[in-house]
């Protein structure tokens, strides 16, 4: 009898460690779902009727070559050349880029973070310049061709 109770017990104890190993691995993949859904993508670029809007989210060396190849593909004929500075903006909103000689695109704009003002904390992305509180100084849209990238092939 004594044998046939510890087997009993035994298939009760796989289901039961099998449904909480189950639950664990499905609470991992909703919260590293969820964490993946809610953060931000590292920039947007977006034309609107008066010109282009660059969003950039975790200010990174890494995101520009991509922000000047979107702008390329957009057949902008313009690349960022962008002025950073320690501390929150002084006013919210985008910085409108001044456009260098001879090149000819719409307005530029850019938005650091959601309201001009970017904080990254310790270890939140990676390829960051620096940690801390940053704005947008000022920015310029220059040729397109100074950075390699020359619109659509």
């Amino acid at each position: 009898m004594a044998n046939f109770r510890g087997i009993l017990r035994r298939p009760k104890a796989l289901a039961g460690g099998s449904l909480g190993l189950a639950g664990i691995a499905t609470g991992l993949v909703l919260a590293l779902g969820g964490t993946a859904a809610t953060a931000p993508a590292a920039f947007a670029v977006t034309r609107h009727s008066d010109g282009v809007q660059v969003q950039l989210n975790y200010l990174s060396n890494q995101n520009l070559p991509q922000v000047d190849a979107k702008l390329a593909a957009m057949g902008t004929g313009e690349a960022l050349a962008l002025n950073m500075a320690s501390g929150p903006a002084t006013t919210s909103g985008p910085v409108t880029c001044t456009t260098a000689p001879g090149v000819s695109g719409p307005t530029l704009t850019v938005l650091v973070g959601n309201d001009g003002t970017e904080t990254i904390g310790p270890g939140q992305s990676a390829g960051n310049t620096a940690e801390g509180t940053f704005h947008l100084a000022s920015c310029t849209a220059v040729s397109d061709t100074a950075t390699g990238n020359s619109g659509p092939a």
